[in-house]
């Protein structure tokens, strides 16, 4: 059974809607704690696919965050590997750090539902399921777009949202795989965030209500149309946009 191994930062941060897809797909899926298990381990370097999912800390933090230099190496040797990793908000961002590219404050909160504007690298990305549906935003930094990858998607509060390069990695700013069904969770562990932006979270439950199932559906799209499209590593190389 292929297995996928999803790097946590915070416990509700997790596969959310993508699990049962993935499950579904025949990976087995195995959880790994950043902030505490030892990322160096050789079951997670040779996981069929590798997913680092988001957390509320900045990719350049390991000066506070000492594991996100592990992390940092970990999403390195992945990348020179050729296999499939997706990157979601944080874990994206430390897959741009990994490529060289910038990481750094946006300014600004974007945080709550709201849909996409895609490129034409992104009309033509598995992001092209989508359909118009709207996305978590939940994030207060930006990556710059690596050297060597596709833009994929914008907003009008932040112009970088999504990156491919070749068709084994992925990163996404936004939260494809937040279930609704759990949104209080983000909203109780990320009250003090919530706060501090002058948000209501009775607005974001309103909006996961109204969005979600879209949502729901639309992640299920675009992650079938990656998984359909991964190649082996033998195929494909970390300079392919």
């Amino acid at each position: 059974m292929s297995t996928v191994v999803a790097v946590r930062h915070i416990h509700f941060e997790n596969l959310g809607t993508l699990e049962p897809l993935l499950r579904e797909r025949g990976y087995a899926i195995r959880y790994v704690e950043a902030p505490v298990d030892d990322l160096r381990a050789a079951d997670i370097a040779d996981a069929e696919l590798l997913v680092v999912l988001g957390g509320p800390i900045g990719a350049y933090d390991e000066a506070i965050h000492p594991f996100l230099s592990q992390e940092l190496e970990l999403v390195r040797q992945r990348l020179d590997s050729g296999r499939p990793i997706l990157g979601i908000c944080l874990g994206a961002q430390v897959m741009a750090r990994a490529l060289g590219a910038r990481v750094y404050p946006l300014g600004v909160k974007e945080i709550g539902y709201s849909p996409l504007a895609l490129t034409q690298d992104g009309e033509r990305s598995p992001l092209a399921a989508l359909g118009g549906a709207s996305v978590l935003h939940w994030h207060g930094d930006q990556f710059d777009i690596p050297d060597g990858a596709l833009r994929l998607a914008s907003t009008q509060v932040g112009l970088n949202q999504a990156f491919s390069r070749g068709p084994n990695v992925l990163g996404l700013q936004f939260h494809l795989e937040a279930d609704p069904a759990q949104i209080d969770r983000w909203l109780v562990g990320h009250a003090c965030e919530l706060s501090q932006a002058g948000l209501d979270p009775r607005v974001l439950r309103g909006q996961a209500v109204v969005e979600g199932e879209a949502l729901e559906r639309a992640a299920r799209q675009v992650m079938g149309a990656w998984l359909d499209g991964l190649q082996a590593p033998q195929e494909t190389s970390r300079g392919q946009a």
